[in-house]
């Protein structure tokens, strides 16, 4: 994405035509009149009076109805008959077309070049004409389903629309006409898309419908306005159902345009909003963070009010309140898990996220918190019996004034955890010295110590103040009532679902009680319960609204002030946004009344009212998706630092008040960190959090800066005392340390492609090699569990020499001629199968035995002991001694007693063999010659230092490492393995290897080479092959930053800090993920940056690293995603180019529009629901 320009297309051609054609038909509910193409006006007319059908139908049961022929029931129940018919034959009809247009398809080919949405009509009733008019439903339930339902949907809207009943409401036959002509309007435009062809809604929640439910949604609409209707022909003499009536016939012929605007939300998002928002406000619950725990947590929660308005009791009532009202505000997940598993000893967590689990402290705090306020509630209640009104009263009065200083020290005290007092001023008590990270980390640690004591405040104190403040109530005392049980069943639970709203409310309700006459209407009327869900709804509904007003401000200003986002059609909208600054209110009021999003349609000062959603805003289940890749990994390491670091910033409250539908934004180096609060509990939250793309485009990069403006701005030593970026959607909260990755990447030129570098870099592989070969045969599980085991024979061990054991070479010398000439040139037949020359020469003359008594296992023999001959064998049985000759003939068993006797290598010492090479690898198709050439750059010194230092021996190491040290045999094979390796890499040529070879070699492509199939049938040796050719690159990085070697022990110390603390390889490699997740201090990768010519290194080290925290404002994240939804899902405006997703540097749009979730955003990790326990 590039810069973006004042001119960037709101929508391109294309999609400006697409949409031209779309919106009519999604205000006329289906019919096509605008198709954009020349069609036959058989089309238009065949969908208009497709359209007007229920209109007629209707039409002749009023009529009759008008003429007193039939009463009005008869007459719904005629409309409602006829459209039944109607609607099969119209769905039969479609069934038949389908049908016969597959034969149609065969014979008429279409021009591959016509528009996709261009149809060809052949005659007015033909299978293409049908099939375009009425397109048919998915299934066959649906199709008998909705049938009825329009028969239901007409009947009823006769009913509804009769003139005179809409004259009894009204008095006006102007107005009668007006509703009957318009209302039937709106029951056509219902009926067509249930039963014709369903229009694209501009408020889509699902991206796709696949259950066919969005045909529904206008009926469901029409169902509820003909309910109101009936429910006042039946019920008698009710004022507020006359006057509700009268209103919804007014706004029955509105829904059309309310449809159209995307105000009314799909039969989906309208379950599960209104779900949440009863659970919220009418049961005292939270909304949750999938939908199965809402939908479960709404019905249990739904039998509180209705189980206590059947208790007798009144002291009853109160204790069966208190308890589940707390029971129902923990998290059920934890507990189900607490009854199945036992609580292991000191903080022992159960299986839970990132540890956090409900562990032993937890319970114990649970059940002295529960006991305590039924110990409290039930005396209280059971005592303020006896009192006086007026000491009841008091006694009230006075927890309530408790209450008031409890929430006044609440507030100073989270105030002091953050950056900011109100998001504006700076806090003089929050740590300045950012830079020194340390110290910064240890001077905050002490501030949250004044955390502690709001968190205990907050979470043991402050709920049993408020069920004091409860059970002394005089409404609990009197005859049950509904408003009663449902008003006190929300107020005992949430005061422990959301204590410090439910604090902030009981104290409004006390107030209020205090300095008002008892007289009045909210006193007299209204018991406690009712006040404090009014004053619940209300608190939350002005929240909602100051803050969507900040918003809308916030767009309406920086289409102004910043250049960058000012239009040709800016100032218009700017003045018409001054002119009618009422009706904006209104809207925005609206929204916040419906707890709907307030949509910025194409993110302009253009303000509409979204359709109400859940607070998730999405309907797919929270980190089901994400657009994963290699960056991914580091989001999901740093998850447990993370929640842990959160559940210490948010029982503190560094990050203010903690609400369901909370966004925040963290950022550290180049990696941003999107969270979001899903629910709320005591003393718990649960989180969902996201990471958003480490490869940044210019928009993504663009507003990175200004959040690392804003972020430092705030946390500077001598930052300004007021906050600058106070316009912008985000308010920096506090600094988190988290144990993460740091990323660091250099250029290697002059290092890499150093001449000297790269000639030291033979010889440095050459004691790699040796001591991560060595390194790993004494590591071997045989090596660890025989080193300390004594010697129970004298005799010498064995070993075949590696010349013995050499696979099969090429069988002539045309074979021969065919692989590499460098590599094999010194072989010959005479050779093939001979001793290690530079084994047999040495005039330290190793002993020899023959094995006249040892079976050897010869492919193609059988061998002649029984299983009884193995079980009474005494002797040790060792893998060293057996061997295996390829290329020997087959011999009869009755003959094995003349083969050849095989001279084999005895070590001189009895432990060698531990640290002797797998017998696989001391083979190979190197000609010994070309390895006696190279044996001379074998280390020996090094060899022998590395022997030494090994940790195998433990309390033999003084006498045994000297014996092993001495063994010339031992020594052979590691000569012979490690040139060996050597020369298949880079030959014995002084010829220093080109930075592309390194590069190759290390990425794992090695030369081509006889070499090359031999590590390859030798997984082990090869990744150790590989791990040392790294490990020496790494080496040759650290010698040109750090300076030289200068001795053994400290090339020792280098590479066994490689071993421990690093892993070096590639970012594309498996292994690298496995070690981020692992938590590896340090990792290392080399790679090549084609576009720069260069090649570059990458380090990342694992260190606890200040993450900033920031909030951002609900409503505008909100707002943008909901114009997301609408642009992309009605709109199809998916241009990677569009106005709405650049740059914008207050309202962060491009990092909004990735937060949200796939597959109209693009977060590279979304994490499942994180349960943080708050103690």
């Amino acid at each position: 994405m590039g810069s973006m320009s004042p001119d960037v297309p709101l929508l391109n051609d294309y999609k400006q035509d697409f949409l031209l054609k779309r919106f009519p038909q999604t205000v006329l509910g289906g019919p096509r009149l605008k198709l954009g193409y020349c069609a036959p006006p058989y089309i238009y007319v065949n969908q208009i009076v497709l359209f007007l059908m229920p209109w007629a139908l209707g039409g002749t049961g009023t009529l009759l109805y008008q003429l007193d022929i039939l009463r009005d029931y008869s007459a719904a129940a005629l409309s409602g008959g006829l459209m039944v018919i109607t609607a099969s034959v119209i769905q039969l009809t479609s069934l038949y077309a389908k049908n016969r247009s597959v034969v149609v398809k065969r014979v008429i080919t279409r021009d591959i070049l016509a528009e996709e949405d261009e149809h060809e009509f052949t005659s007015c009733a033909g299978a293409e004409t049908v099939k375009f008019l009425i397109p048919g439903k998915k299934y066959v339930a649906n199709t008998v389903f909705h049938s009825i339902l329009a028969g239901l949907v007409c009947g009823l809207g006769t009913w509804y629309l009769l003139p005179n009943r809409i004259t009894l409401l009204y008095g006006s036959p102007g107005a009668t006409a007006a509703l009957f002509v318009f209302g039937w309007i709106t029951l056509c435009i219902g009926e067509y898309s249930l039963i014709v062809n369903t229009a694209t809604e501009t408020a889509t929640f699902q991206t796709q419908d696949t259950y066919e439910i969005t045909p529904l949604m206008r009926p469901l609409y029409i169902f509820f306005f003909v309910s109101v209707d009936l429910a006042h022909r039946f019920i008698i003499n009710t004022a507020a159902l006359e006057q509700m009536n009268q209103i919804l016939h007014i706004l029955f012929v509105l829904l059309p345009f309310l449809w159209a605007l995307g105000t009314l939300p799909p039969p989906d998002a309208l379950f599960f909003w209104a779900v949440e928002q009863v659970l919220e406000f009418g049961l005292g619950g939270s909304p949750m963070s999938t939908h199965l725990r809402l939908l479960v947590m709404f019905f249990v929660s739904a039998g509180t009010p209705v189980v206590s308005y059947f208790i007798p009791s009144t002291v009853g009532v109160v204790l069966f309140m208190t308890g589940l009202g707390f029971l129902l505000s923990l998290n059920l997940s934890d507990l189900s898990l607490a009854f199945r598993h036992r609580v292991g000893s000191g903080c022992e967590a159960f299986p839970g996220c990132c540890g956090s689990g409900f562990g032993r402290k937890e319970c114990l705090l649970g059940v002295a918190m529960l006991g305590v306020a039924l110990l409290e509630a039930g005396l209280l209640h059971h005592y303020s019996a006896g009192f006086s009104p007026i000491s009841e009263s008091s006694a009230q009065s006075i927890v309530g004034y408790v209450l008031m200083a409890l929430l006044s020290i609440l507030w100073i005290l989270r105030e002091t955890q953050s950056i900011y007092v109100f998001g504006i001023f700076r806090n003089p008590f929050y740590p300045k010295d950012v830079q020194a990270v340390s110290l910064f980390f240890k001077k905050q640690k002490k501030l949250l110590k004044v955390g502690v004591v709001r968190w205990i405040l907050l979470t043991l104190v402050s709920p049993l103040a408020m069920v004091a403040f409860l059970a002394l109530d005089s409404s609990l005392h009197g005859l049950h009532s509904l408003s009663v049980s449902i008003g006190f069943s929300r107020a005992f639970r949430t005061v422990w679902q959301n204590t410090e709203n439910a604090l902030l409310e009981t104290v409004i309700v006390s107030a209020v009680h205090v300095v008002s006459d008892t007289d009045c209407w909210w006193n007299r009327s209204l018991d406690t319960g009712t006040r404090l869900l009014l004053i619940g709804i209300m608190r939350d509904r002005l929240l909602q609204f100051l803050t969507k007003l900040q918003f809308a401000m916030t767009v309406l200003l920086a289409s102004w002030t910043e250049k960058k986002q000012h239009r040709r059609t800016t100032t218009t909208l700017c003045v018409l946004n001054a002119v009618f600054a009422p009706f904006v209110l209104v809207i925005i009021g609206l929204s916040a009344l419906l707890s709907a999003p307030l949509l910025p349609l194409f993110t302009l000062p253009v303000f509409l009212v979204g359709f109400p959603r859940p607070v998730q805003s999405w309907p797919e289940a929270v980190g089901s998706t994400a657009c994963v890749c290699t960056d991914t990994v580091f989001y999901h390491q740093m998850i447990p630092s993370l929640t842990a670091s959160l559940q210490d910033a948010m029982a503190a409250g560094s990050l203010g008040l903690l609400l369901p539908g909370s966004h925040y934004l963290g950022r550290f180096e180049d990696r941003l960190i999107w969270i979001m609060v899903l629910e709320r509990g005591y003393p718990y939250c649960c989180v969902n959090v996201k990471g958003l793309e480490l490869q940044e485009t210019s928009c993504h990069t663009a507003e990175a800066q200004r959040v690392d403006e804003v972020f430092g701005s705030a946390f500077q030593q001598e930052g300004p005392q007021i906050n600058e970026h106070l316009g912008n959607v985000l308010t920096p909260c506090t600094i988190l340390p988290v144990k993460l990755y740091s990323d660091a990447r250099s250029v290697l030129s002059g290092i890499i492609d150093s001449h000297e570098n790269l000639k030291e870099f033979k010889g440095d592989l050459v004691k790699v090699l040796v001591w991560v070969l060595m390194q790993y045969c004494s590591k071997r599980p045989s090596t660890q569990e025989n080193s300390h085991q004594t010697e129970k024979t004298s005799a010498a061990l064995p070993v075949a020499l590696p010349a013995l054991n050499t696979p099969p070479c090429p069988k002539s010398l045309d074979d021969s001629e065919s692989l590499n000439s460098d590599t094999f040139h010194d072989w010959s037949d005479d050779n093939i199968f001979d001793d290690e020359p530079g084994i047999k020469n040495r005039k330290e003359k190793l002993q020899l035995k023959d094995l006249a008594d040892t079976n050897l296992p010869i492919p193609g023999s059988v061998d002649s002991q029984g299983a009884d001959d193995h079980s009474s064998s005494t002797g040790p049985k060792n893998d060293l001694y057996r061997t295996v000759l390829l290329g020997f003939p087959a011999v009869d068993k009755g003959q094995r007693e003349d083969v050849a006797y095989i001279p084999l290598v005895e070590f001189s010492c009895s432990q060698s063999h531990l640290l002797s090479l797998p017998e696989e690898w001391r083979s190979n198709c190197t000609p010994h010659s070309r390895i006696r050439e190279a044996s001379p750059l074998f280390p020996e010194d090094w060899y022998q230092f590395v022997l030494r230092q090994l940790e195998c021996f433990h309390s033999e190491k003084s006498s045994v490492l000297e014996d092993i040290a001495k063994d010339k045999a031992l020594k052979a094979l590691y000569v012979h393995t490690v040139m060996a390796c050597y020369i298949g890499l880079f030959g014995i040529d002084n010829v220093a290897p080109s930075p592309g070879q390194i590069v190759r070699v290390y990425n794992g492509g090695l030369p081509c080479s006889g070499a090359l199939d031999w590590l390859s049938e030798k997984p082990d040796l090869f990744q150790l092959v590989r791990k040392a050719f790294r490990y020496t690159l790494k080496l040759m990085v650290d010698k040109a930053s750090l300076g030289p070697i200068e001795d053994f022990k400290e090339l020792t110390n280098y590479l066994r800090e490689y071993e421990r603390d690093w892993y070096i390889g590639l970012v594309s490699e498996e292994q690298w993920k496995e070690a981020i997740l692992g938590e590896k201090p340090c990792l290392f990768s080399l790679g090549y940056e084609s576009s720069m010519g260069v090649y570059t290194a990458r380090v990342l080290v694992l260190q606890e690293l200040p993450v900033h925290i920031g909030k951002l404002n609900a409503e505008a994240v909100r707002g943008q995603w909901a114009n997301l939804s609408w642009e992309l899902l009605y709109a199809t405006n998916d241009d990677e180019e569009r106005y709405s997703i650049q740059a914008h540097p207050l309202l962060l749009r491009n990092l909004t529009v990735q937060a949200a979730d796939p597959p109209l955003g693009y977060p590279i990790f979304s994490s499942k629901p994180l349960p943080i326990h708050l103690c």
